[in-house]
């Protein structure tokens, strides 16, 4: 059976306690066991590109896509619900943007994970398994990535953000290749609210940026300089470096993939002149220059208060007031500046767009005014690339402590996802990745 950690399951109640406990011994059951590739739709791919955006410390979902206006004050939260475009359906008041913009995507509201910690919940969130045994499985993006393969100059796993999600003790082990091999890895970008792109496996070239590979020869005299720097770092090292930063210099569309500058100051306006508004805009312009799968990272570190850090969803203090004052309101900015650019540029269709934390957070509000971690029910948003939108899956309880309906796991995610994104059933056996995922249907 599945060790849940500190997860206390005797705190759960009814059906969605015995739901969740047999999920959880399942779960490792169908992941680890080597059994065959459950049946899926073996359809073309319908999303050339993919954006997930990784809502990295775990948002609260009763006060923002699951509300429960009719629960006791303990429960609901300060927030009132308001209306969307679905009859019946619900936001928190957080979310006037996306409320308007509902049947543009869909919501599950269904989702439960077998890990209660961050950087735990984290790979399974990214891979849909346990870190152990290892080699840890691979992020969806290195699955979809190596399916791709090279097929331009830019590679085709992007993740946007500071650095390798993380909390302040240990970082994600299935942000990359995993098994599939470091080759698989992401090419790390990092955006500022300014908008200034930053290439971190450039960082060897000093005084390299994406705005000063136009000049060829500046970069030829850096490389041949370093070379006895980079040969002590190992051939490979060196070889992957080259290689990238070489592709960058060589294609002017390559470059200007990364060059913000070249976007109006009202749309940068309209995503807003944060990181992650800017990141997004990021993700947008490499959708267009065909980058088959891109994360976007809300943060680097869950923690949201913690000196240096930058200001994760992990809300076990302030859960209210940084939900209202700065992280809800970038996001639901953002999202929907996304939504709304790839649909006026007709990417919509072709792109798949996923948004999504790593758990929820504790219903009950604590002692210290705020949620803890909830493994237990969480949601997710999915718009484009295949999905029907406008559709709201899966139910959780009147206190949404767990789901009245059929749970929704990350492997299930990830094979959703790939499926979508062409690695079909085939594909996914050949590479030996997502054994035991079936698809969500209600999605399709």
């Amino acid at each position: 059976m599945l060790n849940v950690g500190s997860f206390n399951a005797s705190t759960c109640r009814g059906t969605g306690r015995r739901a969740f406990l047999q999920l959880a011994s399942a779960i490792p059951a169908a992941a680890l066991s080597g059994g065959p590739v459950m049946a899926a739709l073996n359809r073309p791919a319908q999303a050339k590109s993919v954006i997930f955006v990784w809502l990295w410390g775990a948002p609260s979902h009763l006060d923002t896509f699951d509300p429960k206006p009719d629960a006791p004050m303990e429960y609901r939260g300060p927030f009132s619900a308001i209306s969307t475009r679905q009859p019946g359906v619900f936001f928190s008041e957080l979310l006037p943007r996306l409320a308007s913009r509902s049947d543009r995507f869909s919501l599950i509201r269904s989702h439960v994970t077998s890990q209660p910690g961050h950087p735990d919940a984290g790979t399974v969130g990214l891979t849909g398994f346990l870190e152990r045994p290892v080699p840890v499985h691979p992020n969806f993006g290195a699955i979809v990535g190596k399916h791709r393969g090279h097929g331009g100059q830019l590679p085709p796993f992007v993740m946007v953000g500071r650095g390798i999600p993380r909390d302040v003790v240990r970082r994600v082990e299935g942000y990359g290749g995993g098994r599939l091999g470091s080759g698989h890895d992401p090419f790390m970008v990092s955006c500022s609210d300014a908008g200034q792109v930053e290439l971190p496996s450039l960082q060897l070239l000093d005084g390299l940026s994406p705005k000063r590979l136009t000049d060829r020869d500046l970069v030829r005299r850096r490389l041949e300089s370093t070379l006895r720097t980079l040969d002590a770092a190992g051939p490979q090292a060196w070889d992957r470096s080259y290689d990238k930063a070489w592709g960058l210099i060589t294609s002017a569309r390559s470059r200007e993939a990364f060059d913000l500058s070249q976007e109006s100051q009202q749309t940068r306006e309209t995503y807003g002149q944060t990181t992650f508004g800017q990141s997004c805009l990021l993700a947008r312009r490499l959708v267009e220059s065909g980058v088959p799968y891109i994360q976007v990272n809300w943060s680097e570190y869950v923690e949201c208060m913690t000196p240096n850090c930058d200001f994760g969803w992990d809300t076990h203090i302030y859960n209210f007031e940084l939900l209202q004052d700065t992280h809800c309101p970038i996001f639901d900015r953002a999202f929907a500046a996304l939504l709304d650019d790839l649909a006026s540029r007709g990417l919509l269709e072709s792109t798949l767009v996923v948004a999504m934390g790593e758990f929820g957070r504790s219903p009950r509000i604590t002692h210290r005014a705020a949620r803890d971690h909830w493994p237990r029910c969480y949601f997710s948003l999915w718009a484009g690339g295949g999905v029907q939108p406008g559709r709201t899956i899966g139910e959780s309880d009147r206190h949404a402590e767990d789901p009245i309906t059929t749970a929704v796991t990350p492997l299930m995610v990830g094979t959703t996802i790939c499926e979508l994104a062409g690695v079909d059933t085939q594909a996914r056996a050949e590479m030996r990745v997502l054994d035991g995922g079936t698809v969500i249907s209600e999605l399709l």
